[in-house]
């Protein structure tokens, strides 16, 4: 049974874990990062629109925050998060092609002019703001959660790893990319990830990976995670 590294946060790795034991899979969960609630103290002023590119930010959000913003439309980047926002409670949500870029792309035009207010974390890629804002939109971004690393002792991470090697490992994330990288260059685990192939979740999440030499990696055709878990499919 091909063993499949999880490095995604709670409660996402879990999710994830049971997906691939349906599909004949043996997950192996070492969360890389996690997330946390921020303070918020946001103002709505006159925004017309809510614009979300990740489910954290709907599920770390207040929830009286939430309950100003129901009522407004709702971007949210894929279904995933469009989910997410339905059951936060907003009433109003339409599901955007799975890229925050692309999502960027799709409703600029008609949002030009105008005020939204984008849920997000502290850390993230600024090409969604970017965007709209080139396009004349006003966003205010809310940041609603906080994502940093977690400080694995080399001991810690052979036991998680049953002292075996592991043939694929899942990347949801680009500071998750950078987090393994950094357990790779460690002497006792370099052999632990000999022959790992590498699945990342877009070109982003894989480019700290690319001074890991001689190893194997692979992008999903669309950043959502059907389409990672369609590259563990794939003649190895």
């Amino acid at each position: 049974m091909v063993r499949v590294l999880v490095t995604r946060p709670e409660p996402g790795a879990s999710r994830t874990a049971r997906r691939l034991e349906a599909l004949g899979f043996q997950p192996v969960l070492l969360p890389l990062t996690e997330t946390s609630a921020l303070p918020v103290d946001a103002t709505i002023g006159d925004a017309v629109a809510v614009a979300v590119t990740s489910a954290n930010a709907v599920r770390h959000a207040p929830k009286a925050l939430i309950a100003s913003l129901a009522g407004l439309p709702c971007h949210a980047v894929g279904k995933r998060t469009a989910e997410a926002c339905s059951a936060a409670g907003f009433l109003s949500v339409a599901e955007g092609p799975g890229d925050a870029e692309a999502l960027a792309e799709a409703i600029a035009g008609g949002l030009a002019g105008k005020a939204i207010v984008y849920l997000c974390g502290r850390v993230r890629f600024q090409a969604f703001e970017q965007r709209l804002t080139a396009a004349g939109v006003h966003v205010k971004a809310v940041e609603t959660y906080d994502t940093t690393s977690i400080d694995y002792g080399d001991d810690v991470v052979v036991s998680r790893l049953s002292g075996q090697p592991v043939e694929a490992a899942l990347l949801y994330s680009a500071k998750a990319s950078a987090a393994l990288v950094s357990l790779i260059s460690r002497p006792n685990l370099r052999q632990l990830f000999k022959k790992t192939e590498f699945l990342a979740l877009s070109a982003r999440v894989a480019e700290p990976l690319d001074g890991i030499a001689g190893q194997t990696i692979s992008i999903a055709s669309q950043p959502e995670e059907d389409a990672l878990l369609a590259l563990l499919s794939q003649p190895r």
